[in-house]
């Protein structure tokens, strides 16, 4: 898909600083490889939890060239091209502005302090304040909490995310497509996320009311 700056209209994708940053790197690929562009706001917590999960260091000097290894993408991948990078700590950028277009936002993986500052509105990073301007202009959110158990605030907090207009979505894979591996299981919560924001894709097998037929 071609587009110019008047005309681009991305997906948010917020990555907070929760394990399961596999997640955020299925959903960002899914996009990509559907034709749709994506901005990306790595909080500073998110970058220790990338190096901690996969050994990449994400640096905002480099950033093309760490996406594409955290996305096992060899070299200047031209799908790269739809990739627009913004420093968490940039209050000045695009997405703090209700008046940037975005087709909506996705926080994956959302941890309970991104949650919380979502919820009550803090907006002390742009990821925050991204997520709160999309709600604000009625936008889809998607908030994929990766966080087990959940105490009382972290409950509350989500469902005045739900009662904001959020889409709350677990990270919980579903067994019943056949998944044989991780990636089956990291592609199915992408594919989750994917169905909320109506972006075709092909993550896992649908269930076709067939007991067994997906394996």
């Amino acid at each position: 898909m071609t587009t110019t700056p008047s005309t681009r209209t991305p997906w948010i994708v917020g990555v907070s600083g929760a394990s399961g940053t596999p997640y955020a790197a299925a959903t960002v690929r899914a996009l990509l490889d559907a034709g749709e562009a994506v901005d990306l706001v790595v909080s500073r917590a998110a970058r220790l939890t990338v190096l901690d999960e996969t050994g990449i260091s994400f640096r905002d000097a480099h950033w093309r060239e760490d996406l594409a290894a955290w996305l096992g993408w060899a070299g200047e991948d031209p799908r790269l091209e739809a990739v627009r990078y913004w420093p968490a700590g940039d209050f000045a950028a695009g997405p703090s502005s209700g008046s940037y277009r975005a087709k909506g936002m996705v926080v994956v993986p959302a941890s309970t302090a991104a949650v919380a500052g979502i919820a009550l509105g803090l907006s002390k990073d742009l990821l925050q304040r991204a997520a709160d301007v999309n709600l604000k202009e009625r936008r889809p959110v998607v908030v994929c909490v990766r966080e087990t158990p959940l105490n009382r605030g972290t409950l509350r907090h989500l469902v005045e995310l739900d009662e904001a207009g959020a889409v709350v979505l677990p990270a919980a894979p579903g067994f019943y497509a056949g998944l044989k591996d991780v990636q089956q299981l990291v592609d199915f919560v992408a594919g989750k996320i994917l169905d909320v924001l109506g972006v075709p894709h092909t993550l896992f097998e649908r269930w076709r009311g067939e007991l067994g037929s997906a394996r």
